[in-house]
């Protein structure tokens, strides 16, 4: 089986899970621009020469994840293959950037034409142009793990692998919980409206990074974020990473969430004369 080159374009925040522990989404796109979704990746016990960010280019053998029917979703044969081997940059205006992730990759720009995808199995990650951003939404959300939940990852958890490097079970801490969902509400070319929650890792960490700015003040640190989504991307080329969550891929209404922002320069108009 031969290795793949994949650009990692999404990193989810963590999540529980009775059967992994805590994992990470993680997407990319193929040089061709074709998608694959990488799941899972206990991302945080991975040691850090293998840990990954968003732009790098990683090499590894996949293989379908058959427990999961979205059409990308791949498992890596061995996760410590999730290694760094180069990083795609913003020179020359983005100019790789945009040639992968807005050309070779198809940029949608109708909400009902992904729906559809959805439903009928064809796709379940994609790039997202929407026509316009209506509001950047905030609302309070559970602040601790379900303890069910936890408590049954932790059980997992003392089960020791065999031929593993267990030593991680020693001290790993469950990563704390977003005390607060932030979604956007947008517009599509058809003029669909729309409000999906964003669950990119950065939000996360731009969350926690304000709030210890802030000395522990959560409407500061929440309008920080804000700015950040509203003030500052609004002023660029954004496009948006969305993919389907695997609960609701084919029976939801809209089962598409937001799992990355591209925030794009645009692009300098060159003069006339």
């Amino acid at each position: 089986m031969e290795k793949q080159r994949v650009l990692i374009t999404v990193k989810t925040y963590p999540t529980l899970s009775r059967k992994y522990g805590e994992t990470v989404c993680t997407a990319g796109v193929r040089k061709d621009g074709t998608w694959v979704r990488i799941y899972p990746v206990p991302f945080r016990r991975l040691d850090e020469k293998e840990q990954y960010s968003k732009f790098d280019w990683v090499e590894c053998r996949l293989q379908r994840n058959t427990v999961d029917v979205r059409p990308e979703t791949y498992r890596p044969v061995d996760q410590h293959e999730l290694v760094p081997v180069g990083k795609m940059d913003t020179s020359h205006n983005w100019s790789e950037r945009r040639d992968l992730l807005l050309k070779k990759s198809r940029v949608y720009d109708n909400l009902e034409e992904l729906i559809a995808g959805a439903k009928a199995n064809q796709i379940s990650l994609a790039v997202f142009k929407p026509a316009r951003i209506l509001d950047f939404v905030v609302e309070e959300d559970e602040r601790d793990w379900d303890i069910n939940k936890v408590r049954e990852m932790r059980e997992a958890s003392r089960q020791h692998e065999l031929f593993e490097d267990n030593t991680w079970r020693e001290t790993f801490k469950v990563i704390p919980k977003l005390p607060y969902k932030f979604s956007y509400r947008f517009e599509d070319a058809s003029g669909k409206k729309s409000e999906q929650q964003i669950l990119d890792w950065e939000i996360g960490a731009l969350y926690w990074k304000c709030l210890s700015r802030a000395n522990g003040d959560e409407r500061t640190a929440v309008a920080k974020v804000r700015q950040k989504y509203m003030d500052e991307f609004l002023k660029k080329d954004l496009h948006l990473f969305l993919g389907t969550t695997q609960q609701w891929h084919q029976v939801a209404p809209n089962p598409w969430v937001i799992i990355g922002v591209l925030p794009i320069p645009h692009k300098k108009q060159l003069g006339l004369f």
